[in-house]
Formats: structure tokens, C-alpha cells, sequence
């Protein structure tokens, strides 16, 4: 149950807190400038397979509804990590893990609140129409390079608001990701796949993100605008 803006309950006020500990580890470990090294993850598997049971025995309602978007979102990278390592190594994307008829977002892997869900779950379902956050789409992974970074450090929701801001700051003003040329502005596919949930509005939403020399070219060139959708990279984004 996910609580939403003003909603309370005796639970929520006696809140629980998700002990991130072991991912960190991982992160720290495996985690090397947004590049992900699967190969050592795979050798400490079931360290993975520690937190995700951590994870599956956290009861999602007695958390505060920072925390369940934190959650939520680890959950989400954390389970596609272990979709990777479970067909890796021999696969170059994670389109890899599905077939012609199948997607491996609609694999039903994560054990949540005594459900097995998808990945597809918890972000259509879940992340996206319960908390209403744009930013939440640089802040779950797809283990893509055309994806932003995963995170160096699991989300927490005493931090979250800070830690939404650096990710999607950072996706913003990454010249590799999105850069302005005259009166074209190139930008991951990521804002045309999801044009709703930036209210229509990638623009704005890009001067209010974008720093330094970047947000000045933006903020001069209010009309005549442009906008241009990159290629989106699926090979893996590991080493």
C-alpha cells in the first residue's frame, strides 16, 4: 500500500527503516563510474541474493512514503541486476534475457510484499503513478549504457530528495547524453518515451535541471527550440 500526500497511519508513524547495508557493499565493490562489473557481482551472487531477501521480508506498509519510494527504487535495480546475472555471462543487453515473444521486463522476479511482480510492475504500476516523480527515470537502471548511471549508493528516504536532484542533474548536463547544438537540442530518449510524465514540458524541465555554460546557452535561446531524440544505447553497461 503506497501512502500518499497527507495520508497517515499508525503504522506509517511507527515507520520501519530498510537496512540498505549489504547493497552498499555490492555498489562500493562493483560499481566503478556508472560502469557495473557483473563479472564480480556474479562471484558474489548470493550476497545479492541476501539483500533481496531483505528486501522480500520488508513489509512495504510500515515504511514512511520517502522511504517506499527509496525502496521501491532500489528494488527495481537491485532485482535487474539479478535478471542480468542470471543469464550472464553470454549476453551483450539485457534484450538478451527475452525473446521474440517475450520481454524481460515482464518477467515475473521480484519478491515483494509476498507477491512476485515484474519489473514493468513496479515501475508502471508502482513508481510511476504512485509517487508522480519525473525524476525517478534517472534513478532506476535498465543495466543500459543508454540508461542513467546507476547509483553509487542505494537511495534512502531520509535523503531521497538530495539524491533524485545529483541523478538528475547529472543525466542533464552529461554532454554524452544531451547536448545543445545551434537551435537543436539533442536529449535521451528517455524524454519521448515518457513526454507525459514531464508534463509535456521537456524544455522546462531541462532549464531547471541544466548548470554552468549548458543552462546559460538554454535559458538565451527561449524560441525557436528544437528537439531531437538520441538513439537509445542498449548494449550492457558494464566494463
Amino acid at each position: 500500500m503506497l501512502l500518499y500526500a497527507g495520508e497517515s497511519s499508525d503504522k506509517a508513524r511507527a515507520a520501519d527503516k530498510v537496512d540498505n547495508s549489504i547493497y552498499s557493499h555490492l555498489l562500493n565493490k562493483f560499481l566503478k563510474n556508472g560502469k557495473v562489473d557483473y563479472g564480480g557481482f556474479k562471484e558474489e551472487e548470493d550476497v545479492l541474493d541476501r539483500y533481496l531477501l531483505v528486501l522480500e521480508h520488508t513489509n512495504t506498509e510500515t515504511l514512511s512514503r520517502n522511504d517506499q519510494f527509496a525502496f521501491y527504487i532500489n528494488a527495481y535495480n537491485a532485482w535487474t541486476i539479478k535478471l542480468i546475472l542470471q543469464n550472464y555471462p553470454g549476453i551483450k543487453s539485457i534484450k538478451d534475457v527475452g525473446g521474440f515473444f517475450s520481454s524481460p521486463w515482464k518477467k515475473k522476479i521480484c519478491r515483494i510484499d509476498g507477491q512476485v511482480v515484474s519489473l514493468d510492475h513496479i515501475e508502471h504500476e508502482i513508481l510511476r503513478p504512485g509517487f508522480k516523480d519525473p525524476r525517478v527515470h534517472f534513478a532506476v537502471n535498465c543495466a543500459s549504457k543508454g540508461c542513467p548511471i546507476l547509483q553509487p549508493n542505494p537511495f534512502e528516504g531520509n535523503l531521497l530528495g538530495t539524491q533524485l536532484d545529483e541523478a538528475t542533474t547529472g543525466f542533464i548536463n552529461n554532454p554524452e547524453r544531451n547536448n545543445l547544438q545551434g537551435k537543436t537540442l539533442y536529449v535521451s530518449k528517455i524524454f519521448d518515451w515518457f513526454e507525459k510524465d514531464f508534463h509535456g514540458d521537456v524544455l522546462g524541465f531541462f532549464r531547471k535541471y541544466a548548470k554552468g555554460d549548458f543552462g546559460g546557452k538554454l535559458e538565451k535561446e527561449k524560441e525557436g527550440l528544437r528537439i531531437k531524440y538520441l538513439e537509445y544505447d542498449w548494449s550492457l553497461n558494464g566494463e
